[in-house]
This record gives C-alpha cells, structure tokens and sequence, in this order.
C-alpha cells in the first residue's frame, strides 16, 4: 500500500492483525481491509490457535507470523511491530481479527500520523454517539483504566483498551523494543507518553464482534483489570530515560540480523 507522506515520499504500511481462535471471522476482516486498501501489505499474527485460523489466513494469501503457543495480545502485537520494523516500515496499523474495527476509518488513524499530528493514532470509541456498546465488565474496566490513565499522565485518553491504533516509524520501533505483555493496551498509553510520544485520539465507529467467541470471560476480566492496574502503577514509577525520538525512527532492525 502507498501512503504519501508531507514530502512526497512513498510511506510503506502494514496492517497487522493479531488473531487466536479467529477462522470465523478472519475472511471478513481481510476483505474488509482489500475492499478499502486493494494492495494492502497484511500480516496476520497467528497467537498459537487451534482452530485452523493459520490456515484460513494462508488461503486468503496475506503474510503470516506463526507463534508457537499462545503468547496473548501483547506477544501477538509485538510480534508484528518487530516484522514491521525489520521490514522497514514506516507505518503500522493495529486491526483486530474478531471484525469489530471497520476498514472504512482507517483513514481518519492514519491521516492523523501522515500528517505529523501524532506518533501514535488510537480509533476512539467515545468520541462521538455510537450505537455499539461494549460489554458491562468491559465498560466498567474502560472506565477504570481512563481514571488511572488521566490521574498519571494528567490528561483523558478515552479509550484506553482499544486496539485500533497506527504507529509511526519512531513508535512502532520503540514498542518492537519494549511492549507490555497480555494486555497492553492501558500501559502501552502510559509507556509512550512517559517517552515523549504524541499519543492522540481519533473518533472512530466500532461493531460488534463478527464471529467466534471472545477470550476474555468474567473472571479474566476481572484478572486483566486487577494485572493491569499493578502494571500501571508499576509503570508509573518507574525511572524514564527518554532517547531522541529520531533515534526510533531512523533506526533500520535489518542491520542487526
């Protein structure tokens, strides 16, 4: 896929998509994503499933990352931000594999990071009104998550959890280094900031998950939030020592094979 940056340049992207358990779904969100972007550099990051998800992705003919076992969400997106870094891409776009995330509001991530307005672009759900509404255990961990979140780094990121994102070159190199693990989300927000990164939000609209079932059940939500509110804090506290971000982005992972 083309992008043109401010000086013209072609900027190279890559959609990853992490994905556990997703062969239902998986079809649709790659044709969603070709319906929009035709010649769209996609790699789906195969989290150790066990439901022929590799398979199906392998049959759609996008790249394919293969984890041997389930190492979470976080694993599964470092994972692709290290592709796209050794790969020498200067964007990368976070696409959920369940179907939720729409291919028609990509553009409003990535004019936001081609544009220079941010490193890192999160699609927003509580932007604007939207007839999606997340589950109650969910809801309640999005708004603990903005609490803490605007307590520590003194300002409101509405939708801490979503893993709707694009990263510039500077941020994806960055995280392919250093990316919380299980569910990062929340404390990869506080992770940036802290390191300079120009986190911003963008309105975007959501669904409902478009096949297969969710991981997270009651219990596990109520495990994540207690983990990553530790994870927060823990994070919070500790000593940053910021680095030139152009240092992230010219750095090229091929040299270092």
């Amino acid at each position: 896929m083309a992008l043109e940056k401010r000086d013209k340049a072609v900027a190279r992207v890559l959609f990853i998509i992490p994905a556990y358990n997703e062969r239902e779904s998986l079809p649709l969100v790659v044709r969603d994503l070709r319906d929009h972007y035709p010649a769209a550099d996609i790699a789906v990051v195969n989290d150790g499933s066990t439901d022929g998800t590799a398979a199906i992705a392998r049959f759609l003919g996008v790249t394919v990352l293969d984890l041997p076992y389930n190492l979470g969400i976080g694993g599964a997106v470092q994972t692709g931000l290290l592709f796209a870094a050794y790969q020498g891409y200067d964007v990368a776009v976070q696409f959920d594999g369940d179907g939720q995330h729409r291919a028609d509001e990509i553009a409003k991530l990535l004019g936001a990071v081609e544009e220079g307005r941010c490193d890192v672009a999160i699609g927003s759900r509580f932007l604007q009104p939207s007839t999606y509404e997340p589950p109650l255990m969910r809801r309640l961990g999005i708004a603990i998550f903005r609490g803490v979140n605007s307590l520590i780094l003194g300002r409101t990121i509405t939708d801490n959890t979503s893993g709707f994102r694009a990263y510039n070159r500077a941020a994806l190199t960055f995280l392919a280094r250093d990316y919380p693990h299980d569910y990062p989300e929340p404390e990869s927000v506080i992770t940036l900031c802290r390191y300079g990164f120009r986190v911003s939000e963008v309105p975007v609209s959501m669904r409902e998950r478009q096949g297969g079932r969710s991981s997270i059940t009651f219990w596990r939500s109520i495990y994540y939030m207690c983990k990553v509110l530790i994870a927060i804090v823990i994070s919070a506290t500790r000593r940053t020592i910021r680095r030139p971000l152009d240092e992230f982005a010219s750095a090229d992972y091929r040299d270092h094979r």
